[in-house]
């Protein structure tokens, strides 16, 4: 069915990037949010390792986590700027979905070809980005149970 004959196509074609935007939009909110909870991390543990005896088991608690906190923090900005790609891709697919549409209203099949080509292009590598993204996530988290883990059983020794 032509895209001149049924509005809800040209409804979809337009929707469906927007809506993919604010997904990656809350990814990128949530993934910003763990990156400023890791960095607090680092802050109160380096806090802590400053008035520490440098032979101390605390000392050497805090001491542990750094390297962890530090890739954690490494892959979550990976993840964001996925994310970001992500959202950039998505946002330019809708434009130029919308463009398309215009195209197809004044007569132009071979720029609304055109057009969709590209929109395709857009989508297609911001779904990659988001899964990149995603994978960088799925990394970081057991990062951070493995942290939990290692605090739970250290201060279960003490």
């Amino acid at each position: 069915m032509l895209l001149t004959t049924d509005p809800f196509s040209i409804l979809t074609v337009v929707v469906a990037p927007a809506v993919l935007t604010n997904a990656s939009s809350v990814l990128a909110l949530g993934t910003n949010n763990r990156l400023a909870r890791v960095a607090d991390r680092v802050h109160a543990a380096t806090s802590q390792l400053a008035q520490l005896d440098p032979g101390s088991r605390d000392y050497q608690f805090y001491a542990a986590q750094l390297p962890d906190l530090q890739t954690r923090a490494q892959l979550l900005l990976g993840a964001l700027r996925c994310f970001y790609w992500g959202l950039g891709l998505f946002a330019s697919s809708a434009i130029i979905s919308i463009a398309g549409s215009i195209v197809v209203y004044y007569g132009r099949p071979a720029a609304f070809v055109i057009a969709a080509g590209i929109g395709v292009v857009c989508g297609a590598s911001a779904v990659i980005a988001m899964v990149c993204g995603s994978v960088f996530m799925i990394r970081e988290t057991q990062l951070a149970v493995k942290g939990l883990v290692y605090t739970t059983k250290s201060h279960a020794s003490q």
